[in-house]
C-alpha cells in the first residue's frame, strides 16, 4: 500500500530538475538504498564512520555539483536525499565537498589545485574545515584565538579548534588563524599529520554519532607559505563559501523532514492499536498532515533560494557587477536555515510522538532522525544567531554585540 501513496515531495518540486538531473538523483537514491540505509543505524549506534563506503560514494561523481554544471536545485536535493538516508553521511559530504573542495575551487592557487583537487574530488584524500574554537563559536570571526606567525617561508600555527567534522581521520584541513603581525584572518591547507597536531575524538554525542568530530590542538605547527590560501586575507573573503554551506544545511532540514514523514507515515499505516491502524485516528492524521505541510513549506523556501543562487551564478558568468546581480544574500540564507530548521524540529517531534515509546530506541529509525535534528538546528549558525542576522537586515539595527 505504501508504495502507492503520494511522495513526501507533495508538490513535486523534483519535477523542476532537468531529465538528466532526475536520473542522477535516482542513482543517488539507489546507492543510498543499497549501501547506506541498511547500515546507517548500526554505524550511528557504534559511533563509527564507514570509510569503506567512500570509494562507492566517490563513484557517483557528485563532488561540488555546481562546479560540474548541475543546478543549485539539484545540488540541494542531493544533500536532502543524503540526509533522508543518513544525516551523518550528508554532513561528511558537506564538510568535505562543499567546504574543503569548494574552497580549493574558490581560493586555491593553481599549484594547490594541481596537488589536491582531483584527489579530493575522488575522495582519495579527505578534508575538514577547521574554524570553530573551544571558546569561540558564533563570535569566531571577531574572537578567533588561533594564531599564525610568519617565519620566512613558513607559518607557525598555535591554538585549538573544536567540533571539527571529519577531524579524526581527514588528511587535510582548511584551517583558519589570525595573523599575529596584522590581525588579519588567514586560511591554510593543513596536513593533519604534521608534528604538533593533536586530534582527539569528541565522545558521548547524542546527535550525528557517525560523524567524527574532533578537538584539534596546534602546538608550534609549521606550515609552508605554499599551503596558505592566497585568496583569503580577511574573514569576509569566505562569505560566499559560508553562505553556501548555510543554505545546504537548510536542505539538510528538508531531508530530515522527508525522512521523518516517510518513517512516521509507514509506522502509522502498519502499526495497529485498538484493533485498527494508527493512521485511522484523526489526531494521527492531523500530525502527519502538519509534518507534510512543514516539509513542503521548507522545500518551497529552499527551491526559491536555489533560484536566487542560479540568478547570481548567471550574472557572474555574464560579467555583471556585484551590485547588478540578484542572488541569495547572507540574510536570506540565514532565514532559510533558521526557518527550515525550526519547522524541522516540530516535524521530527511529531514523528517521534507517533511512534510512542518505540520512538526513543534506534531499533526504529525515528529515534535517530529525532536526535540528529538537534545538530542541524545548531550548526552553521544557531537558530538565534541566524534570526538576529535577519533581524538586522529588516530593521537596520544590529542586536548582536
Amino acid at each position: 500500500m505504501e508504495s502507492s501513496l503520494p511522495s513526501a515531495d507533495f508538490y513535486g518540486f523534483e519535477s523542476l530538475l532537468s531529465d538528466a538531473e532526475r536520473a542522477k538523483l535516482q542513482d543517488v537514491r539507489d546507492f543510498l538504498a543499497k549501501e547506506v540505509a541498511p547500515f546507517a543505524t548500526d554505524w550511528w549506534n557504534r559511533a563509527e564512520f564507514p570509510l569503506e563506503v567512500l570509494p562507492k560514494l566517490a563513484a557517483l561523481n557528485l563532488s561540488t555539483p555546481v562546479q560540474q554544471g548541475y543546478s543549485y536545485l539539484f545540488s540541494g536535493m542531493v544533500i536532502a536525499e543524503l540526509t533522508r538516508s543518513d544525516t551523518s553521511l550528508a554532513t561528511f559530504f558537506m564538510v568535505h565537498h562543499d567546504l574543503f573542495v569548494e574552497a580549493l575551487h574558490e581560493f586555491g592557487t593553481e599549484d594547490q589545485k594541481a596537488r589536491l583537487l582531483n584527489d579530493a574530488m575522488d575522495l582519495t584524500i579527505t578534508g575538514a574545515f577547521a574554524l570553530t574554537e573551544p571558546q569561540h563559536g558564533s563570535d569566531v570571526a571577531g574572537g578567533m584565538a588561533t594564531t599564525a606567525t610568519r617565519d620566512g617561508d613558513t607559518w607557525i600555527l598555535n591554538g585549538a579548534k573544536r567540533w571539527i567534522g571529519n577531524g579524526t581521520f581527514c588528511d587535510y584541513m582548511l584551517l583558519w588563524a589570525r595573523d599575529t603581525a596584522d590581525g588579519a584572518v588567514r586560511g591554510f591547507i593543513l596536513d593533519a599529520t604534521l608534528p604538533g597536531v593533536t586530534r582527539t575524538a569528541i565522545e558521548n554525542k547524542i546527535a550525528l554519532r557517525t560523524v567524527q568530530n574532533a578537538d584539534i590542538i596546534l602546538d608550534n605547527v609549521r606550515v609552508s607559505e605554499a599551503d596558505r590560501f592566497a585568496g583569503i586575507n580577511t574573514f569576509t573573503d569566505t562569505k560566499h563559501l559560508l553562505r553556501g554551506s548555510r543554505i545546504l544545511v537548510g536542505w539538510q532540514a528538508v531531508g530530515q523532514q522527508l525522512a521523518a514523514f516517510d518513517a512516521a507515515r509507514a509506522y502509522a499505516v502498519e502499526r495497529h492499536q485498538f484493533g485498527r491502524p494508527l493512521a485511522s485516528f484523526q489526531l494521527i492524521q492531523q500530525q502527519l498532515v502538519r509534518m507534510l505541510g512543514n516539509t513542503t513549506a521548507s522545500l518551497g523556501m529552499m527551491a526559491r533560494v536555489a533560484q536566487l543562487q542560479e540568478d547570481e551564478h548567471r550574472g557572474l558568468h555574464e560579467g555583471q557587477q556585484q551590485e547588478q546581480r540578484s542572488g541569495a544574500d547572507m540574510a536570506q540564507a540565514a532565514l532559510a536555515k533558521s526557518y527550515t530548521s525550526s519547522l524541522m524540529r516540530e516535524t521530527v517531534a511529531m514523528g517521534r510522538s507517533i511512534f510512542g515509546g518505540n520512538g526513543i530506541v534506534t531499533d526504529y529509525k525515528m529515534a535517530k532522525i529525532f536526535a540528529d535534528a538537534e545538530a542541524i538546528y545548531t550548526y552553521e549558525g544557531s537558530f538565534e544567531i541566524n534570526t538576529l542576522i535577519v533581524g538586522r537586515a529588516v530593521t537596520g539595527v544590529s542586536a548582536i554585540l
